[in-house]
């Protein structure tokens, strides 16, 4: 049996924590939502059966693929560079790892940033009207945890497809058009349109980056402990469960 007393969550998963249940019933008793269970039943099979689920769409892939050049877009935007954080912070019921900060260490941060990178020009706009996502939120409000700092942003940022996906798109495009080859002239037409919306170098740096402040909350603490304590209980009565399940 595994002892999940000190299960730690993860900042980016920990907005599923603030999910509030569906049944008014539920809310009032305190009950985890079925979007908390069905990410912890997962925790559970990680730590129990060392697997993860994965999943990986387009805009994933773009996002784990373009890192590095929306870390530069940042860099640019506010004459500073950063670098690529790559070591994880801890306590006693959280675990994260944040993109990039201001200050001396990742210990000692000043400002955390966390950068998303934005599938298109129509996702990435569509956050202009938009209040931030709540998992950003919380994760942010958790790196501010760990790490010490008073100011956190998320950086949603529009950069360039990389040139792999870029083929793929090519590739597609050759076939769906019937091209011979790339100097097909209904297939530059098209990949002329595609192109748009691959690459945008032709927009200002300034209008190709938004910056989400989250201020500090001082009551924070509390309210996540609760939460992961919430969390690991239903870890060890869904363990009992399991186990017992034929019984």
């Amino acid at each position: 049996m595994i002892d999940f007393s000190k299960t730690k969550i993860h900042s980016s998963s920990l907005g599923k924590l603030w999910v509030e249940p569906q049944k008014k019933e539920d809310k009032l008793n305190g009950e985890l939502s079925q979007t908390a269970k069905t990410h912890l039943i997962e925790t559970y099979i990680q730590e129990a059966y060392g697997r993860r689920k994965e999943i990986e769409t387009a805009p994933m892939k773009k996002g784990n693929l373009v890192e590095n050049d929306s870390l530069l877009l940042l860099s640019n935007h506010l004459d500073n560079f950063f670098d690529k954080n790559e070591e994880q912070v801890f306590n006693d019921y959280i675990i994260g790892t944040p993109d990039t900060f201001i200050g001396e260490d990742i210990k000692n941060a000043e400002i955390i940033f966390d950068v998303k990178s934005s599938y298109d020009i129509f996702t990435f706009l569509a956050n202009v009207t938009k209040t931030l996502d709540d998992t950003y939120y919380y994760q942010i409000q958790a790196y501010m945890e760990l790490t010490g700092a008073n100011e956190g942003y998320i950086a949603y940022c529009l950069v360039n497809n990389p040139d792999s996906m870029i083929e793929q798109e090519k590739s597609w495009l050759l076939r769906k058009t019937n091209a011979i080859s790339e100097d097909s002239i209904e297939f530059k037409q098209e990949w002329n349109k595609k192109l748009k919306l691959l690459i945008y170098n032709d927009i200002p740096e300034s209008e190709r980056i938004l910056l989400f402040k989250v201020e500090k909350d001082t009551e924070f603490t509390d309210k996540y402990q609760s939460k992961v304590e919430k969390a690991r209980e239903f870890l060890h009565q869904f363990q009992e469960k399991h186990k017992n399940f034929n019984k």
